[in-house]
């Protein structure tokens, strides 16, 4: 059966736009708008304009990606406002273009029930459960559990990146949620070298790659490791405000061995932290799949990550788990007093990786759910 131009048209929507951008939902649309113009589908990717220092906005415009077509639409307005007024008006512009929608997240779903009344097609991802965050002011998290509601039960298709949000959305009344997970690549071989600019050597630190967030345990990451004299390093990446009461505590339980060397983008240094690691600290308490998760799988890291549902799912049963420092603490001594217990845990990471989260096969799920809406209009 062959299809039209229009049956084979994707307009992705909810992220920053591409190559810009360092979140998950960004870096799955570089590796997604590719895939799918190679199968043969028109691809639209909206990209967010901001305005500079100056508050000035340059006019919308579109251009060609790597044979993608790039939508750039912008606000004079900054942060979280700007964001909204972002989403709102890619809404209004996908009105008046073919095919099937998909969107990246539930933060404005209220707006795509625009589209659903349209007769639009309307595949969501429904990310993580965001209104349970704790930096959350309670205004923001009504607002966010009441778009959760209208994404899980008036999206054409509400997609679950973790069998823990799929039951979920259950007690919002959904239950035809389709899963799919995020992906990475394998990494098999990566240089070492890279390490040397944060003053690391292989097999001689642990490393976490998050935000600098409560909800990620990062300060009992970096009290368990303060407990006592250790010999490894402990490198913790991401963007530490300063002045913020969270960032002092930090600073205030961290010793001479914990290193913080802020957000690091270059691929090559961060491909070796994972690599190389005693261990990988993942210290999420809620959410899905977690892309950074998934990459350290992928990498082929020994994961030491807060034993909670989600976790468990996407690492698998032989990594290191902990609910209290105490435990986590036991967790470092362990690695630390023979590094070859760690090697068993490398192997069945990738091994877990392998089974559910290799790029091509999440692609693929991804395809055949959009083509399956594109054949229904």
């Amino acid at each position: 059966m062959t299809h039209s131009t229009k049956e084979l048209t994707v307009n992705i929507l909810g992220t920053r736009g591409i190559p810009e951008g360092h979140s998950g939902f960004e870096t799955f649309v570089l590796h997604l708008a590719p895939f799918l113009r190679d199968k043969g589908w028109k691809v639209n990717v909206y990209c967010q304009l901001e305005p500079d220092e100056d508050g000035h906005l340059e006019p919308d415009f579109e251009d060609d990606w790597n044979g993608i077509r790039r939508i750039h639409l912008g606000s004079t307005k900054t942060s979280s406002a700007g964001s909204i007024i972002f989403d709102w008006r890619t809404v209004k512009h996908v009105l008046n273009e073919p095919g099937v929608d998909l969107v990246l997240g539930y933060n404005t779903a209220v707006f795509n029930l625009v589209q659903r009344l349209r007769g639009r097609s309307v595949l969501m991802n429904m990310d993580g459960v965001e209104w349970k965050r704790a930096k959350w002011s309670l205004p923001v998290k009504i607002w966010f559990y009441f778009n959760e509601f209208i994404g899980a039960n008036f999206s054409s298709v509400p997609i679950a990146d973790h069998p823990e949000i799929a039951k979920h959305l259950h007690r919002h009344g959904c239950f035809r949620s389709t899963i799919i997970p995020y992906g990475s690549y394998r990494i098999d071989e990566t240089p070492a070298e890279p390490l040397a600019s944060l003053g690391i050597e292989p097999n001689n630190f642990f490393v976490s790659i998050a935000r600098i967030e409560p909800e990620n345990s990062i300060l009992d990451l970096v009290k368990a490791f303060c407990s006592k004299p250790r010999k490894e390093k402990l490198v913790v990446l991401g963007r530490m405000i300063e002045g913020r009461p969270f960032t002092n505590e930090l600073r205030a339980a961290a010793n001479e061995n914990v290193i913080f060397p802020g957000p690091i983008f270059d691929q090559k240094i961060v491909s070796a932290l994972r690599k190389y690691a005693l261990g990988y600290l993942h210290g999420h308490q809620v959410g899905g799949t977690n892309p950074s998760l998934v990459e350290s799988l992928g990498a082929g890291s020994a994961i030491v990550a807060h034993d909670n549902r989600f976790n468990r799912w996407v690492a698998g049963p032989d990594q290191f788990y902990f609910s209290s420092i105490e435990e986590l603490s036991d967790i470092y001594d362990r690695l630390s007093d023979d590094p070859s217990i760690a090697d068993n845990a490398r192997e069945k990471a990738q091994e877990r990786h392998a089974e559910a989260f290799e790029w091509d096969h999440v692609l693929s799920q991804y395809e055949e759910i959009l083509r399956k809406e594109a054949m229904k209009n």
